[in-house]
């Protein structure tokens, strides 16, 4: 909870989610119940003391030292997934959580070949996420997307397979696109070029992670070769005045997660984010919660710590609401419903 005035705004604001990783909402309780279900053996607390208790591993998620230590934790609990009810129980727990911090609409990554590598179906993983969508939108009203994420530390060969596996649920709008994601240090966002130009003849929407810890020049190759919509992270842009200028005149949306870079030691602090730089050079940008479980926040939390950070003003809050609800990509008349709503909401909140 932040200390601002604005808080019960905050809290009451219709949230759109972007960027946010399935298998990283994964709590430490439900990776150790689902283990215990399946029969997966996790690494014995004398070989990493970390995994003596659920309270042991949380408290070892808040003291990552970059992207690749906290993967390590990230693919060891990926392994207690294996039925489809444990892909339905995963996301339905970041569902309710989501709801509760005022999330209307949710696009959420989830990563295929980190499951069908360990001989989990392709079918079972998204069967079990499409059942807690549905979930969602029948118990919450929430609308929901599932964006499927290649692994860029893996070879292209194994992504191509992957997109020929969902090519007919990417077509048929039951998947709404692609991504990347996983390492991003030495692994330019071009390689999948291939890949990203078949999306793109079959009109699939296309993002990528890109400017989190690799350098801004992959911001722009991931714009010039995979031609994307979206930019995930992305702050580096920042560092490039030309870039910043292109990518704000096109309106591209960036998916900031502000409490996760501080996490993975990319800023020292939430204030190190280049926010008002955004709002000054109308930058689109929307604020996520990446991996909450491993992170320790989830949307409402990085709304609070980017508030505490920049002391916004309601109206700026408005602006960012707005900019993430367009920046969907749900239908026009689900924005026209949810815009009504924050028009309501602001009224609410600010009326004198």
């Amino acid at each position: 909870m932040c200390k601002s005035p604005l808080h019960p705004l905050l809290v009451a604001l219709p949230k759109c989610e972007h960027h946010m990783h399935l298998e990283g909402s994964l709590s430490p309780s439900l990776l150790f119940t689902l283990a215990h279900r399946n029969g997966i053996n996790l690494p014995s607390s004398d070989d990493d003391p970390a995994f003596a208790s659920p309270d042991a591993l949380l408290d070892r998620y808040a003291r990552f030292t970059s992207l690749d230590d906290f993967l390590h934790y990230y693919f060891i609990g990926m392994s207690a997934l294996v039925q489809l009810d444990d892909f339905e129980a995963l996301a339905w727990e970041y569902f309710v959580r989501a709801h509760a911090d005022g999330v209307v609409h949710a696009e959420v990554f989830f990563d295929p070949q980190a499951h069908t590598s360990r001989r989990v179906p392709y079918a079972t993983v998204v069967d079990g996420f499409v059942r807690a969508c549905q979930r969602a939108e029948n118990e919450f009203g929430m609308s929901t997307k599932l964006i499927l994420c290649f692994l860029r530390h893996l070879p292209v060969s194994e992504a191509a397979v992957t997109f020929g596996n969902a090519k007919n649920d990417l077509i048929a709008g039951r998947l709404a696109g692609i991504g990347l994601d996983s390492s991003e240090k030495g692994y330019p966002p071009g390689a999948w070029k291939v890949i990203y130009d078949q999306a793109k003849d079959l009109n699939i929407n296309r993002t990528a992670h890109a400017g989190e810890e690799g350098p801004v020049e992959y911001i722009r190759e991931a714009l010039h070769e995979l031609d994307i919509h979206r930019i995930d992270h992305g702050f580096r842009l920042a560092e490039d005045e030309d870039l910043l200028r292109r990518v704000a005149h096109r309106k591209l949306l960036v998916t900031l997660c502000p409490l996760s870079n501080v996490r993975l030691q990319c800023v020292k602090n939430v204030e190190e984010l280049p926010i008002r730089k955004f709002l000054d050079h109308g930058v689109a940008f929307s604020l996520n919660s990446d991996d909450p479980a491993y992170f320790s926040g989830y949307i409402l939390d990085n709304y609070c710590a980017v508030q505490d950070a920049f002391s916004l003003t309601a109206e700026e809050w408005k602006q960012i609401t707005a900019t993430a609800i367009l920046g969907s990509w749900c239908p026009e008349s689900r924005k026209r419903a949810i815009l009504a709503t924050l028009d309501d909401v602001f009224y609410a909140h600010t009326a004198q």
